[in-house]
């Protein structure tokens, strides 16, 4: 699997070992050290030290041996296909369903759903375990994800996630009363120092994040929000909900440490698409209803309060 990389302004001075254990998922630093002295960390197809100070606009190419996985097996999993064609469908997945195969989810994911509803037509892009795949969002968030049928697809879309052109819209319930009505959070995200498992908002080994966010209804003790999100980082609205001190409730991992409302795992769905398709490069605009859970946690908030 080859990852390209390149430096921004922000990481300039970063070492290239930590830099890319902190931008690729799964990877440590030591393993990140391993690739730099095997001569698969190139720039400007020259290997490179480990101990290598980052410049801005630096542009690293970096192969990655795809680990020896068990085949993907398609599954008869019912889908909820919000939008289908030649070159893309779309997705109303479920919340607890992981979207491709990883330690401890070895099948029964959106991926082996996908095999056997759409046969061999999945881009490749994505690499063996996760075909078709165009962006993820974590298994305990519902909502709509779409998958790339061939490589032009997936590209295309790929470049509208790059340019902030293709737009995702959430809705989700936070811990708090949040005063303002609507409101940006502009702060970069990263891995977290000290638990990889997490991401965090800080300054070291970054990049920019923003969300948008406008308030739908007040509760006793929680806000009802739309998110928007103009960039697409890893947990992004989950991070920045708690950077301001509103985590979603259920998040055991970014917020409160105990079940609230029946929740155990954020309250999060992704409602709305908008992006240019492929073909026709016409905007597609598509929506979701909130699923059971979700309009069932609003009702045990109790009344809206102002």
């Amino acid at each position: 699997m080859i990852n390209t990389y390149t430096v921004t302004a922000r990481e300039s001075g970063e070492r290239i070992d930590a830099l890319l254990a902190q931008e690729i998922d799964d990877l440590t630093r030591s393993q990140a050290a391993r690739l730099i002295e095997q001569g698969l960390v190139t720039l400007r197809c020259s290997p490179i030290k480990k101990n290598h100070r980052v410049t801005a606009g630096e542009l690293f190419v970096v192969e990655i041996a795809e680990p020896e996985t068990a085949e993907l097996l398609p599954q008869n999993i019912p889908l909820d296909v919000v939008f289908e064609d030649n070159d893309l469908i779309v997705v109303n997945k479920p919340r607890g369903m992981v979207v491709h195969p990883a330690p401890g989810h070895p099948d029964g994911t959106l991926v082996n759903a996908l095999l056997y509803h759409c046969g061999s037509s999945l881009s490749g892009i994505g690499g063996e375990k996760r075909p078709g795949i165009v962006h993820r969002i974590d298994k305990d968030t519902s909502g709509l994800i779409i998958a790339a049928k061939n490589d032009y697809a997936h590209r295309y879309l790929s470049a509208q996630l790059a340019d902030h052109s293709l737009c995702r819209t959430y809705e989700c319930v936070v811990c708090g009363r949040v005063r303002n009505d609507e409101g940006t959070i502009d702060a970069p995200i990263g891995r977290h120092q000290t638990d990889r498992k997490r991401m965090a908002v800080t300054e070291r080994g970054s990049r920019p994040a923003i969300t948008h966010y406008e308030v739908i209804a007040r509760y006793n003790g929680y806000t009802h929000l739309r998110c928007r999100l103009e960039t697409g980082r890893t947990h992004q609205i989950r991070v920045h909900m708690e950077h301001i001190g509103h985590p979603l409730l259920g998040d055991l991992v970014y917020g409160r440490k105990r079940p609230e409302k029946g929740l155990e795992g954020q309250c999060l769905h992704a409602r709305y698409l908008r992006f240019f398709h492929p073909r026709s490069e016409q905007p597609v605009e598509l929506s979701s209803e909130l699923p059971e859970y979700f309009r069932e946690v609003l009702s045990r908030l109790g009344n809206e309060i102002g």
